[in-house]
């Protein structure tokens, strides 16, 4: 993959403005949407119901890349594809049956993601990495914005990077949690693919300008 790519986290935005934030990032340099869903059990806080992210998708002109924090995730699997999701993100540590429900986000005619939280190791991926088409390293601990990033990341990606190519899977690989212009550079020289950044852009004067800064620093 030669593109690094830019996806604007939607739970930093300005909810009372959702259209308007929406529509910035149409416009903007922007490559996907990232839409984090939690439901007060897998994380601590609750973000959007279904209702709230079937409006939003019908204003996304951009991937809509869910990232899904909640316990029992197969439940829902068909109906965040009938709203309209390109990419459907779990927990490892949510998913006792973790190969079954790749395969059935892939049924659903959705790309098939998996997150892992800061403690999980990229090694309990060795036997499932051919078949997702990305991985969610948390940067933060899952539940709120607006958190430091995790040193210890670097090495993380570096580690699932090594594992990517030694499996030969596709996988790209996503972060997720205080991503920066600081730290942009250092994470695509580790391995990274998809940065996700809901603060730092959301929360800056100029959120366009912001994106295209971070598009810059990993272009």
């Amino acid at each position: 993959m030669s593109e690094r790519l830019v996806a604007p986290s939607l739970l930093a935005a300005d909810f009372a403005n959702m259209q308007r934030d929406i529509e910035m990032v149409n416009q903007s340099r922007a490559d996907w949407f990232h839409l984090d869903v939690m439901d007060g059990v897998f994380v601590p806080n609750i973000s959007f119901g279904m209702p709230v992210i079937k409006s939003m998708a019908e204003h996304t002109q951009k991937t809509l890349d869910v990232h899904l924090m909640i316990v029992e995730p197969d439940r829902y699997i068909k109906t965040f594809a009938e709203l309209g999701s390109d990419n459907l993100t779990v927990h490892i540590e949510a998913c006792n049956h973790l190969h079954r429900t790749v395969h059935a986000i892939h049924e659903e005619d959705m790309k098939a993601g998996v997150a892992l939280n800061p403690h999980t190791s990229v090694n309990l991926l060795e036997d499932i990495i051919q078949d997702i088409d990305l991985v969610c390293v948390m940067s933060v601990n899952p539940g709120f914005g607006g958190q430091s990033f995790i040193e210890n990341t670097y090495k993380k990606v570096s580690n699932l990077k090594n594992l990517i190519e030694k499996k030969n899977s596709q996988a790209l690989i996503e972060i997720d949690g205080g991503v920066s212009t600081t730290n942009a550079k250092k994470l695509v020289e580790a391995g990274a693919d998809v940065l996700v950044a809901g603060s730092f852009v959301f929360g800056s004067e100029d959120p366009t300008a912001t994106i295209s800064a971070l598009k810059d620093e990993i272009s």
